[in-house]
């Protein structure tokens, strides 16, 4: 079980007692990230990918991938981004700094010795991309129950991970619905909306892939009307739909060999 902190908010005062959130790695580990005991929390005023994503390291077998940052709603309606251990920049009481690190948060976080070296733009580089074609056996996907439209980007996340995709980032190119993610070769569209997906945006996204060389793949909530369906199977569009137990489900005759990985 994950360890458990207390976290009070900055605006109202109010406690909490926290423990985040575990997320299975791909040898089968739940992994939760280290809590800061010490940090303050932040409010949450607006979103960006790289604050919503940390770099754990599993305690199993040392692989480092990026999870979602834990969060804590309070009852007086603030979103508050509980601090994880080891990342620069993070607030503390100034009685309570670590020896070594300066006020302003700043300190050496340095490249672990036999990791593989990450490009920011999320190409190029050892391990990006399927790893070498996704010619190793995988473990079961293990799925993580989807509450929010945050915790479907997450399952997709988890999911291309799962078939070998590394260095998974958010899209530079907008969707017209839902949210893009990206890794090297592949786009993904989440779309966590209540309405089926329609014929447009599958055609945007294969337009989208198009653009960039890539291959392309679709997560929705609700769904897809009849026409996608039949648009995505003459594009080559994969279409999975996402249950509330978090397990993608594959829609087309596509999504179940990109599912199943090379024979």
């Amino acid at each position: 079980m994950s360890e458990s902190v207390l976290v009070r908010c900055p605006i109202c005062r109010r406690e909490h007692l926290y423990a985040a959130p575990r997320y299975p790695c791909v040898c089968g580990t739940p992994v939760a990230p280290p809590l800061d005991r010490l940090g303050e929390p932040a409010v949450v005023t607006h979103r960006t990918w790289a604050d919503d994503w940390v770099t754990v390291r599993c305690g199993t077998c040392e692989r480092e991938d990026e999870w979602p940052h834990p969060e804590l709603g309070c009852a007086c309606g603030t979103v508050l981004r509980v601090p994880v251990a080891g990342l620069p920049g993070q607030r503390r009481p100034a009685s309570q700094e670590e020896p070594g690190r300066s006020r302003d948060g700043t300190g050496s976080r340095q490249e672990t010795a036999g990791t593989e070296p990450r490009d920011p733009a999320g190409h190029g580089g050892p391990g990006s991309g399927p790893a070498g074609g996704r010619k190793r056996s995988r473990t079961a996907f293990q799925p993580v129950a989807i509450r929010s439209a945050r915790d479907a980007v997450t399952v997709a996340a988890l999911y291309l991970r799962w078939l070998g995709y590394r260095d998974i980032r958010r899209a530079d190119q907008r969707q017209p619905n839902g949210i893009g993610l990206a890794a090297r070769g592949i786009l993904a569209q989440v779309d966590p909306t209540v309405q089926p997906a329609s014929l447009r945006d599958v055609e945007c996204l294969w337009l989208t892939a198009l653009s960039e060389s890539a291959r392309c793949v679709y997560f929705s909530l609700a769904g897809y009307a009849a026409d996608a369906r039949a648009v995505a199977d003459r594009l080559g569009v994969p279409l999975f739909v996402l249950d509330l137990t978090g397990a993608p489900q594959p829609v087309n005759s596509l999504a179940d060999e990109l599912a199943a990985g090379p024979s």
